[in-house]
């Protein structure tokens, strides 16, 4: 029996349709409390159902392997990064996003996550593994806080690091419980990175007073202003991490 949460691979197993009775009614009263992943997974079905139609042309050959769901989800996810992309994403939003659903229980018994726990999450998903593109990239000064803004209104400005070498050079869409987020990557000349993460508070309006912690390899400091939670992250014990204690006064 699978789980719960169920992890990536079983809600794969749910849109190719290889789980048990007992387990696929255990991700349908899943997804039933979580409209986001819900909504993931109905998208993950209808590129599978756009697939088969675009090789509706092969049913008239007799048992045509290529239409077995399983092989066209691994056609999906060789043809694009999309789905691993959005599976990423996916999981800032369940590990981290809120106090629902199975998660509930175990949080109520453990306590609310750490603060900034999805900026973390993002920056070891994006600035150290790689494993999503980037929605935008920087062509030239002052487009990365253009781009925010469209997102943002009236939010802080992004932390100005040209001075200690880094620049913006890409950033990220995210989704969580509270409403979307978005973490933007800054380089120095020797490929070092720090992100700062931008994230709505919540219903409960849960602002941060500034603080700083770390986790693992990483060090995120945190603070909120204008209706929204912030956080810079950067491996800790690192002279950027030192940087950015000075540069937003820690």
């Amino acid at each position: 029996m699978i789980s719960m949460p169920p992890s990536v691979s079983d809600l794969h197993a749910y849109v190719d349709h290889q789980l048990s009775d007992a387990d696929r009614r255990l991700v349908e009263t899943y997804l039933a409390a979580q409209p986001e992943v819900a909504a993931q997974v109905e998208a993950w079905q209808q590129d599978a159902q756009q697939l088969r139609a675009a090789l509706s042309g092969a049913l008239q050959q007799p048992a045509n392997p290529d239409l077995d769901p399983a092989i066209i989800r691994q056609h999906l996810k060789r043809q694009s990064r999309r789905n691993l992309a959005s599976a990423a994403v996916l999981l800032i939003a369940v590990s981290v996003g809120g106090l629902s659903g199975w998660q509930a229980r175990e949080m109520t018994m453990v306590g609310a996550p750490p603060p900034m726990t999805d900026a973390m999450q993002a920056y070891r998903m994006f600035a150290q593994q790689g494993i999503l593109p980037a929605d935008f990239k920087v062509q030239s000064n002052g487009d990365m806080q253009i781009w925010l803004d469209r997102y943002f209104t009236q939010a802080n400005r992004m932390p100005d690091l040209q001075n200690a070498g880094f620049k913006a050079v890409s950033g990220r869409l995210l989704s969580t419980e509270q409403g979307p987020a978005a973490m933007v990557l800054y380089e120095d000349q020797n490929g070092r990175k720090v992100s700062f993460y931008i994230r709505p508070p919540g219903p409960k309006n849960n602002l941060l007073p500034r603080g700083s912690r770390r986790d693992g390899e990483l060090q995120a400091e945190y603070w909120s202003g204008a209706g929204y939670n912030y956080a810079m992250v950067s491996p800790a014990d690192t002279p950027a991490a030192q940087m950015l204690k000075q540069t937003l006064k820690f």
